[in-house]
């Protein structure tokens, strides 16, 4: 069976070649983007829970920020630095406090958002395969019926002979289509839902982070710089 089917591959048109090997290229591509982004969205996910963690059990917002300052990788880790940074632009412009808080909101709803972009990198590439991966199958198909008929037409026979092995190229193009498109699919969703844990954290983080905020302006202590010198 397996000879008979590469054989069958092997005597099949160029154009009919041309799509098996664009579905391949494109399964191959998005397994190792799935493999890659399921390692790098878990690993994100671990560090934000445990940076989370951290930043909560810390005496204040000194000690919570020194926490993510040792681990860069982490997603929470480029949040807390632009709020951090904002916070002292602002304090030391010398503005009220309620203008600190607001512009430390706005910083932090920032790095939300651009930490969110970055995770989410490459990921509408997986979206892109899974889309059109059948519809390149379902070209590879159409293909072989029109061969099917131009043989037909030709040799003015309906035989299964004649008419089997184009059916056989676009039923082929039609599989492997599908077999790329599915775990694409499958994965893409997976990684959505993984991302929207992520965003949650994400946002209850900025929360917690501006709650701390708040306390140090009441507070009057100062903030130590997040890495000013080491972003």
């Amino acid at each position: 069976m397996e000879f008979s089917f590469f054989s069958m591959i092997a005597q099949a048109g160029l154009v009919a070649q041309l799509v098996l090997a664009l579905l391949v290229l494109m399964s191959i591509g998005s397994w190792a983007l799935m493999i890659r982004k399921w390692i790098s969205l878990g690993s994100a996910y671990r560090k934000a829970e445990e940076g989370m963690g951290r930043f909560e059990r810390a005496q204040d917002l000194r000690d919570a920020v020194q926490t993510l300052g040792n681990d860069p990788a982490s997603p929470l880790y480029y949040v807390a630095h632009e709020g951090v940074m904002e916070f002292n632009r602002s304090k030391e412009l010398g503005n009220a406090s309620e203008i600190v808080v607001d512009n430390v909101r706005r910083a932090l709803r920032q790095g939300v958002g651009t930490e969110l972009a970055r995770l989410h990198h490459s990921l509408s590439l997986l979206a892109t395969t899974a889309n059109t991966a059948p519809f390149i199958g379902l070209f590879g198909t159409v293909w072989g019926i029109m061969n099917s008929f131009h043989a037909i037409g030709m040799l003015k026979s309906a035989s299964l002979a004649t008419v089997a092995p184009g059916i056989s190229e676009a039923l082929v193009a039609t599989a492997i289509g599908l077999g790329v498109a599915v775990p694409a699919t499958v994965g893409y969703n997976i990684f959505l839902g993984k991302l929207s844990e992520i965003d949650t954290k994400l946002v209850n983080f900025a929360g917690v982070f501006l709650n701390r905020v708040q306390r140090e302006l009441n507070a009057h202590r100062p903030v130590q710089r997040l890495g000013a010198t080491e972003m």
